[in-house]
């Protein structure tokens, strides 16, 4: 648990140290005009650009580093045993009718019926199960699993949703100063500079922003979900994914990734009524019935 944290952190802190030193080789010091009263919205832009969308793109760039360490995931190099090696011939086969690269097989020690795929390009990905879906599952349903994980990498899903989260990052972040520099003007009536009020505010702002902008991203995450099944199913055939999801849904309240990564797992745990749309997936009833409208 610890560990985990404290790679949150550090890894956080070094992303804020390089995009800091990226505004500063773009000449962007600060949000004011030159007098010190209005803002100067093309520095404010590109501040906000480059904290919004360099965060998501770097968190992106090191996700198969950063996933293999918050899991402990082992790429399968040589296979061990059969088991491993049928996972890598499955991967090997299924990224072949898929029409992308080969990428790294892994598995992770876990007792929940869980897996992920990740990495920042779709010829150069990951794909990891963890230990308990290969105890609990039979070979038809991880076969299932595999495949709707090898679908989420070709269908681009971990770039779109870095695009989505860097478009919902950077306006959240100017809307944020933008209510924080009325509020300091109008309200406090702040004359130049900067008080107290801007920087509270904006916070603030940028807490309420943030909540109601990742409504956006949730609902993404969770339609790329419908859209993994159905490609699961066109690799593995629909009865496999199917039964895969049946048997997530008996183990839905068993523990789960890390929360850093639980939007990359198959399975999202238990959403219902107004907790649904802070969800990363949708109910697993609802993936099943999906797949058997098709």
């Amino acid at each position: 648990m610890f560990k985990r944290v404290g790679l949150f952190i550090a890894t956080n802190l070094a992303i804020v140290l390089v995009l800091s030193v990226v505004l500063s080789l773009l000449g962007v010091g600060r949000i004011l005009d030159e007098s010190g009263i209005g803002l100067n919205l093309r520095n404010l832009i590109i501040f906000a650009a480059v904290f919004g969308f360099g965060g998501s793109f770097i968190s992106l760039a090191i996700s198969k580093w950063t996933a293999k360490r918050l899991t402990g995931a082992k790429v399968i190099t040589s296979p061990r045993n059969e088991t491993e090696a049928w996972l890598v011939d499955t991967v090997r086969n299924q990224a072949r009718i898929a029409g992308i690269g080969m990428p790294e097989v892994a598995i992770y020690e876990a007792s929940d019926i869980n897996a992920f795929a990740t990495g920042a390009r779709r010829n150069n990905a990951l794909v990891a199960v963890s230990t308990g879906l290969m105890r609990s599952m039979n070979r038809d349903e991880a076969e299932a699993v595999l495949a709707h994980e090898v679908s989420h990498v070709a269908n681009g899903d971990m770039i779109t949703l870095a695009l989505i989260q860097g478009v919902i990052n950077t306006f959240v972040i100017v809307a944020s100063r933008v209510v924080g520099h009325l509020v300091d003007r109008i309200v406090f009536r702040t004359e130049h500079g900067h008080g107290p009020a801007f920087f509270i505010t904006s916070i603030a702002a940028q807490l309420i922003f943030g909540v109601l902008a990742s409504t956006i991203v949730f609902w993404f995450s969770r339609q790329r979900e419908f859209r993994a099944d159905a490609g699961g199913a066109r690799l593995a055939g629909r009865e496999k994914m199917v039964a895969a999801l049946e048997k997530l849904r008996r183990g839905v309240n068993q523990p789960h990734l890390p929360d850093q990564m639980a939007s990359f797992g198959i399975s999202g745990g238990v959403g219902r009524g107004f907790k649904r749309i802070f969800r990363s997936h949708p109910p697993l009833e609802e993936r099943i019935a999906a797949l058997h409208r098709r």
